[in-house]
């Protein structure tokens, strides 16, 4: 292998019964059949970067990754989906099964901007024809990301928000909404015996205006301080946590764990410059610091910070502008990667990755040497399509 050829960084993700593998400038498939045999696709990969130069600019750059990344994980869920069930002899309706944020995390994946990328996708059961899957991959991949975005807006940033919320107003972190000085239609004042006066006691209330009083109470908003946020991103990131460990003890997502560490020994033998065999590959560390898990930690620190800069007395606004901001966190995140990918020796990168890759420890599992041998043949695909090297791009592994 060529120097210049090791400077390729390559990146990729665990599919079902297979691995991705993305070079810079195009990405193959590879899918063990339930016959044994593999199968693979392979293809270029457009360069919006060359059709809309701004593209090349920092942070917007990493905005486009993340559409692209998200749109090819899709494809090559679908796609190792209808090659591992192909045979299988049962009925021909698609059962509906759920995949892990460890499923779609993958290159460029992004998953912790949301804190992952979960989502329920049709398994079928019986082999499409090439049209048919080419007609409906791209309605299938938009209609994905967008089930998976609503889905992560809602558990990953709109729940920690109000919970965050909420426990700083029963804590007495910030001040209450201050109850009105005088006295109103409903609660008329009163004079004693003794001519003070005093509120009378309002009369029983329905419970669910007793209810809604309550939820007004602890939802009166609290202006985001760096505590604020560093509490709201422990939430978030508590539930990715919860929900890969419950993923890991089922068998299927097992599977899926292991061609994620298969992937990671192949890249750790191509980045060696080794010869991508099983026997090299066999022996590498199955945790990888250019890891999506470890790019989560990294979201999660520059969404502290970036959320305690701007920021609104009103929680509708908050929560607005954290939808708004994801790929500014986003590009911002790509960038620290990035430049932190040509230090790997250094400090800083070993701080920032290592809890990502203690993460790890749940998402991989050790493959076996079959699965190994998938992984290798995906990134042997992909690098027959790849022209000669030139400046790398950042792949970041799943």
């Amino acid at each position: 292998m060529s120097t210049n050829e090791r400077d390729l960084i390559v990146g990729g993700q665990a599919v079902i019964e297979g691995v991705l593998m993305r070079t810079p400038n195009a990405y193959a498939i590879a899918v063990r059949k339930s016959d044994g045999t593999i199968v693979n696709t392979a293809a270029t990969l457009p360069k919006w970067s060359d059709k809309y130069p701004i593209f090349k600019l920092p942070i917007l750059r990493g905005g486009a990754v993340l559409v692209q990344s998200m749109g090819l994980g899709i494809k090559a869920l679908n796609y190792s989906a209808n090659e591992a069930f192909a045979e299988a002899e049962q009925e021909q309706t698609a059962e509906v099964k759920v995949l892990t944020p460890a499923v779609i995390e993958g290159e460029g994946d992004f998953a912790g901007i949301t804190g992952g990328l979960p989502g329920v996708f049709p398994i079928p059961k019986k082999k499409r024809s090439k049209d048919e899957l080419k007609k409906g991959s791209t309605a299938a991949a938009a209609s994905s990301i967008v089930f998976a975005m609503i889905f992560n807006v809602l558990l990953f940033i709109a729940a920690p928000l109000l919970l965050t919320n909420a426990l700083f107003v029963a804590a007495g972190w910030t001040p209450r909404p201050a109850a009105s000085s005088s006295p109103s239609a409903a609660q008329p004042a009163v004079t004693s015996a003794n001519g003070s006066s005093a509120q009378q006691a309002p009369a029983n209330e329905p419970w669910y205006k007793d209810a809604w009083n309550s939820v007004r109470t602890y939802l009166h908003p609290v202006r985001p301080s760096v505590g604020f946020n560093l509490i709201d991103g422990l939430i978030r990131m508590t539930f990715f946590l919860i929900m890969l460990i419950t993923f890991s003890l089922l068998r299927d997502i097992r599977r899926v764990f292991e061609y994620h560490g298969a992937e990671h020994k192949t890249v750790f033998t191509w980045e060696k410059g080794l010869d991508l065999t099983v026997a090299n590959a066999r022996p590498q560390p199955r945790q990888h610091p250019r890891c999506g898990t470890s790019f989560l930690m990294i979201v999660m620190l520059v969404s502290i910070v970036l959320f305690s800069v701007i920021k609104f007395d009103s929680l509708l606004f908050n929560f607005l502008v954290r939808i708004a901001l994801i790929p500014v966190v986003a590009g911002l995140s790509y960038e620290i990667i990035r430049l932190s990918a040509k230090k790997e020796t250094g400090v800083f990168f070993k701080t920032i990755t290592r809890p990502g890759i203690w993460l790890q420890n749940v998402t991989t599992k050790e493959p076996d040497d079959s699965q190994l041998e998938v992984a290798i043949e995906a990134l042997k695909e992909s690098l027959k399509l790849e022209p000669k090297p030139s400046e790398p791009e950042l792949a970041l592994l799943s």
